[in-house]
C-alpha cells in the first residue's frame, strides 16, 4: 500500500518548459530577474503545469478483500495490478460487514477522476444496500468504480446504466418486500395472531391483577412483585383497564 501524497508527479519545471511550444517565446527564454517575476513568467507554462497536475491527479486505486485468513488475495492483487492499479487496499473480512477500516481509508482516499477497482463486485460488499451506499459516496467525491470480472464501468455511459439498472431492482426487491410483510401481518391479524413478543401475563392474570389493585387488596407495587413483573407493566394493565 502506498499514499497518493508520496506520489512523485513528472509535472514541468523551469528546466524543461521549452519541450512545449510557447506562444511568448521572448518571456520564457527571460530569466526570472526579480521576487515578482518568480510568480509566473510565462502563462503558457502556467496552463501545462496545471493541465499535467488534471492528468497525473487521476489514480486507479484497487480494492482487495477475502473473507477469512486462510484464503489468499494474491489473485486479486496481481488482477488489480495488471489493470493499472497504482494504489491498493487489502483486507480480511466478511463482505456483510460495514465497519472494514481498509475500505474506509481507501474511500477517504479518493478524489474527483479517480476509480475505484476490485477484481469482483461482492469484494466491494455481499450486501447489495451497501453496494448502492458505496457507490453513492464514490459518486458524491467524483470518482469512478469499475469491477473487472462483470465489466461494469462507471465511467462509460454503459457502466452508470447497468448501476442504474441494478439500483433498481434493489428498490423492487425492497418494495416487494415490505408487501410481503405487510400480507403476512395482515393475514396473522385475521387469523387471530398478534406479533410481537409474547405477553407475559395470561389473560385471566392479567384480570385477577387489575381486581386485586382496583379492589385496593393490593398496590400496583405489590402486585407486580407477586405475579412477578415489572411494576410498569401492573401500571399499564391498570391504565388500559380504565379507559372508556
Amino acid at each position: 500500500m502506498g499514499s497518493r501524497n508520496g506520489r512523485s508527479s513528472p509535472l514541468m519545471t523551469a528546466s524543461n518548459h521549452h519541450e512545449v511550444d510557447c506562444a511568448n517565446d521572448r518571456l520564457c527564454n527571460d530569466v526570472w530577474t526579480t521576487v515578482n517575476q518568480r510568480v509566473a513568467c510565462c502563462i503558457n507554462l502556467l496552463q501545462n503545469d496545471t493541465e499535467l497536475q488534471q492528468v497525473y491527479a487521476t489514480m486507479l486505486i484497487g480494492y482487495a478483500r477475502v473473507s477469512t485468513q486462510d484464503q489468499d488475495a494474491g489473485a486479486q492483487i496481481a488482477a488489480l495490478k495488471a489493470a493499472g492499479c497504482e494504489l491498493l487496499f487489502q483486507e480480511k473480512a466478511s463482505g456483510g460487514r460495514w465497519d472494514r477500516p481498509e475500505l474506509h481509508r481507501l474511500m477517504g482516499q479518493l478524489r474527483q477522476g479517480d476509480v475505484l477497482v476490485v477484481w469482483k463486485l461482492d469484494r466491494l460488499s455481499r450486501s447489495l444496500k451497501d453496494v448502492l451506499v458505496l457507490m453513492e459516496k464514490i459518486s458524491q467525491a467524483g470518482a469512478g468504480f469499475r469491477s473487472l470480472t462483470e465489466a461494469i464501468d462507471t465511467s462509460s455511459p454503459g457502466g452508470r446504466m447497468m448501476m442504474q439498472i441494478i439500483g433498481t431492482f434493489a428498490e423492487f426487491e425492497r418494495a416487494m418486500l415490505r408487501e410481503r410483510t405487510r400480507n403476512g401481518l395482515e393475514e396473522a391479524r385475521k387469523r387471530g395472531r398478534i406479533g410481537g413478543r409474547r405477553p407475559k401475563l395470561k389473560t385471566s392474570q392479567q384480570k385477577e391483577i387489575i381486581s386485586l389493585v382496583n379492589s385496593g387488596q393490593k398496590t400496583a407495587a405489590e402486585a407486580a412483585r407477586l405475579f412477578n413483573v415489572h411494576p410498569s407493566t401492573v401500571s399499564r394493565l391498570i391504565k388500559r383497564d380504565r379507559v372508556p
